[in-house]
């Protein structure tokens, strides 16, 4: 007699989706957006993928965040294309930069500085790879300067934005302490 698994979603199970959903719409979204340099988007997602870090702690945020990034790729499209790799390498290195910001003194360091911190990282990680893999050649670091500024643009915003949701947007009815 074979025995069936039951697996019941959690309250976190639940949020999780809840929240990828809501980064994999703005990544869907945001691909639809015309963009004047090739690459350079302005991250919305990252602003789901920051305030789940910052409420539910970065465990939660990694979940969103990969999630979001396998998900908008096969909706794309474009798994395992040049670009999911970019947007993979992105992400791990802002999940990383996001590890290390919440543990810093949040009366010093708040959501906005830690967009800054993550968009930069996101750069660095898709640059690093990109120059490893796709353009293997010193002259992509030409490039670096553009990135960046947009990087601090996008990350200033997205940053405003999730210190206005924080500050005002109550916590989720099954919400945990976050998570360390």
């Amino acid at each position: 007699m074979a025995t069936h698994a039951h697996l019941t979603p959690t309250a976190e199970d639940r949020r999780i989706a809840r929240w990828s959903t809501a980064a994999i719409a703005l990544s869907i979204a945001e691909a639809a957006i015309p963009l004047p340099i090739p690459g350079v988007k302005p991250g919305l997602a990252n602003i789901v993928v920051l305030w789940v870090g910052w409420r539910h702690g970065w465990q939660a945020a990694a979940w969103v965040s990969l999630l979001r990034v396998f998900a908008a790729s096969i909706a794309l499209g474009q798994l395992f294309a040049p670009g999911f790799f970019l947007a993979l390498a992105g992400a791990i290195a802002s999940l990383a930069t996001l590890a290390v910001a919440l543990r810093l003194p949040r009366r010093l360091f708040g959501p906005v500085t830690a967009s800054l911190l993550m968009a930069w990282a996101h750069i660095w990680g898709q640059l690093i790879l990109a120059r490893l893999w796709l353009v293997p050649h010193d002259g992509l670091w030409w490039l670096l300067p553009v990135f960046l500024a947009t990087a601090t643009l996008f990350g200033l915003a997205n940053g405003l934005i999730a210190a206005y949701l924080l500050a005002h947007q109550p916590n989720d009815p099954d919400s945990a302490a976050p998570a360390s």
